[in-house]
């Protein structure tokens, strides 16, 4: 049922307003309210000093990693992710977690805290909103690009900036 309804928000999109002064459309933040669990923190782009001075994981697959990424940000990926990954992470770290929206992001950020990691976020929007708002993307963290995986076309509709690669 929830795919549906992901599914009815993607095709709608372009029928919705977007919100003076967000840059986002309607549609796009009732798909992120539909898929984030209301009891799993958020951090949002412009709370610069805490994403800063956290460990940033990124949770998309390699592929995507590879076009870009935010800057000192380590690959786990999702698909593939095992905790061994993030052993050497203090467990009182504060950690962001990212996907392109924050869907996978956010299933990884619960197996980090059923591990015992207490400072989990789950970053508002992934990197799709992360460009969107005007902020840097990296290859190899020291290349900075305008690129973007956007998953697959359906997904791509939601990046309204940077150039799409999927």
């Amino acid at each position: 049922m929830k795919v549906f309804y992901i599914l009815s928000l993607c095709l709608l999109a372009s029928s919705f307003p977007v919100e003076k002064g967000y840059g986002q459309s309607l549609a796009y933040k009732a798909l992120l309210k539909s898929t984030y669990d209301q009891n799993f923190d958020l951090v949002y782009p412009e709370q610069k000093e805490l994403i800063n001075n956290a460990i940033v994981l990124d949770t998309r697959e390699a592929n995507e990693f590879e076009v870009s990424h935010l800057k000192g940000a380590q690959w786990v990926g999702y698909e593939t992710f095992d905790i061994s990954s993030v052993n050497g992470i203090p467990k009182d770290s504060t950690i962001v977690v990212y996907c392109s929206i924050g869907a996978r992001s956010q299933e990884i950020g619960k197996i980090l805290k059923q591990n015992g990691f207490s400072k989990v976020y789950n970053l508002y929007g992934g990197i799709f909103h992360w460009v969107n708002e005007n902020n840097p993307v990296f290859q190899a963290d020291t290349l900075p690009t305008n690129k973007v995986h956007t998953y697959n076309k359906m997904w791509g509709i939601w990046l309204n900036k940077g150039e799409k690669v999927n």
